[in-house]
This record gives structure tokens, C-alpha cells and sequence, in this order.
């Protein structure tokens, strides 16, 4: 075991792994944040995607160890149940969750879009998005989430 400090959320966590224990693991296990999905355990389908220094990262193969002196960021720091972030809403109200597994992964990898092309064309978000994979088939709603908050975000400037 080693003593890492992991920077989540904007917040310092010194945690006792080790250092080859994948990140999704420390996240979910360690520090009870569970929006970020074990599902392949390879990195082909993207239910753990997470931010580190703002790009998209599948967290199930990323070893604690590296993550150091980073800035990691969890669908938890998006927004809330009762309190849903702009892009976690266009989600809802585009009903682009079906099961859900998918949807945290599919949310940091479009917030990580969003944040460096505040205003990407529908063939960017499709090309940007097509490393996460919805087995429920809903990537046309997904694709009109990310959508609305381009088109809201050219709206707002044009005011």
C-alpha cells in the first residue's frame, strides 16, 4: 500500500492503495463515488469515463499511481439529483437514458467536448462520442443532449 493523494472534485483525498489499483476502484470503493460504471474492464465502452486535467479517460484502466498532482473530475461534480447541471438536463429532457449504466460515462466524455468546442457540429459530437457505447441504442438522444447545449450556447452569445 502507498499513500496517494488524489485531487476529485476539487477536493484533496489521501487514500492508502495500491499503486496499480485501477482508478474507477479508488473512486468507487474508497471514496464512495459510484457515477463512474465497471463495465468491460477493458476501455471499449466507456460506462467509466472520467476527466483527468479535462480530457475523457476510461477510469478501469487507469492505475492510481499516475493520477497525482491531477485534477480528476466524476459526473458528481456535473450536479445533483435535485439539482441536475445544464448538460446532465439537456439528458433528461432529450430522455437519452434508457438503463442508465452508460449515461455518467457518456456525460463526462460530452462535458469534456463541450468545455474545449463550446459549439461542435452534429458530425463532431458523433465523432467525439463514438468511444462510449450505449448497448440500449439510445445515441440519437444522447447526440440531441449535446446538441441542445451547443445550440443554447450560440443562442445566449447572439442575445
Amino acid at each position: 500500500m502507498t499513500h496517494l493523494t488524489l485531487n476529485v472534485n476539487g477536493s484533496a483525498h489521501t487514500l492508502d492503495l495500491e499503486p496499480d489499483m485501477p482508478l474507477l476502484y479508488a473512486l468507487r470503493n474508497h471514496l464512495g463515488l459510484n457515477g463512474a460504471k465497471y463495465g468491460c474492464g477493458l476501455g471499449q465502452c466507456g460506462a467509466c469515463t472520467v476527466l483527468v486535467n479535462d480530457k475523457p479517460v476510461f477510469s478501469c484502466l487507469t492505475p492510481c499511481a499516475g493520477m497525482e498532482g491531477k485534477r480528476i473530475r466524476t459526473v458528481e461534480s456535473l450536479g445533483t439529483a435535485e439539482e441536475p447541471g445544464e448538460l446532465q438536463q439537456s439528458f433528461i429532457d432529450s430522455q437519452a437514458a434508457q438503463c442508465g449504466y452508460c449515461i455518467a460515462g457518456m456525460l463526462m466524455r460530452a462535458q469534456a467536448l463541450l468545455e474545449r468546442n463550446p459549439h461542435p457540429d452534429e458530425e463532431t459530437i458523433r465523432a467525439h462520442m463514438a468511444t462510449n457505447l450505449c448497448r440500449c441504442g439510445t445515441h440519437l438522444r444522447i447526440v440531441e443532449a449535446i446538441s441542445r447545449i451547443a445550440r443554447r450556447e450560440v443562442s445566449h452569445e447572439q442575445q
